[in-house]
């Protein structure tokens, strides 16, 4: 698993910007800190990497429309929330819409870092999925246009010589595409082709 250690705090209060970055540095993470929400989407980019601290009542774009903001452009990052005076209504809101968590300020160092720990995790396990989907995508783009049909019909339960008799091939020619299908997506068996094939929706 990816080792992801980047924790952005976006707070407008430079107290407690300064009070959690020297929490997460003390605890081994790197820190970059934010005073607003418009300063943290302008630095985020589509390969940004991390969790983010962020408050919910700021100035301008508050944390809840900073997340809307995050979903909106497609970026995943686990967000965990403090607030001052969270209200359940709130709460549930920013939960349902993947936050890690809605903590209430102050909060215990200990709880935070364990919060912490698990949203870099599920950042890790979210970006090794992606990397491993987007190699997987590389490997079917360098199948040839016949090399595709004899996977297709494969994947779908036909013989080699039903294939070759549907594409009008030889036998060993269906074979010869077969193991070079194989060969390229990195699969040992028809199982987990098709399991690759459904994982990205190759009809």
């Amino acid at each position: 698993m990816s080792d992801i250690k980047n924790v952005f705090v976006v707070d407008d209060d430079i107290a407690v910007r300064d009070s959690l970055a020297m929490q997460m540095e003390g605890a081994g993470y790197t820190v970059t800190t934010f005073h607003s929400a418009y300063d943290f989407l302008d630095a985020c980019t589509p390969g940004t990497q991390g969790c983010i601290i962020l408050d919910v009542s700021m100035p301008g774009m508050d944390g809840p429309a900073m997340q809307d903001e995050l979903i909106r452009r497609g970026l995943k990052l686990p967000i965990i929330f403090l607030s001052g005076q969270g209200t359940i209504p709130l709460t549930v809101r920013t939960m349902k819409a993947g936050a890690m968590d809605f903590l209430t300020k102050p909060v215990e160092g200990a709880v935070l870092r364990a919060r912490v720990q698990e949203a870099l995790k599920r950042c890790s396990e979210m970006y090794d999925q992606a990397m491993g989907t987007q190699a997987t995508a590389v490997r079917l783009a360098s199948l040839t246009e016949r090399e595709r049909e004899v996977m297709m019909f494969s994947v779908a339960g036909h013989s080699c010589k039903e294939i070759a008799s549907r594409l009008a091939i030889s036998y060993r020619t269906v074979e010869t595409h077969r193991t070079r299908v194989m060969q390229k997506t990195g699969v040992s068996n028809m199982v987990e082709l098709a399991n690759i094939i459904k994982s990205q929706k190759i009809e």
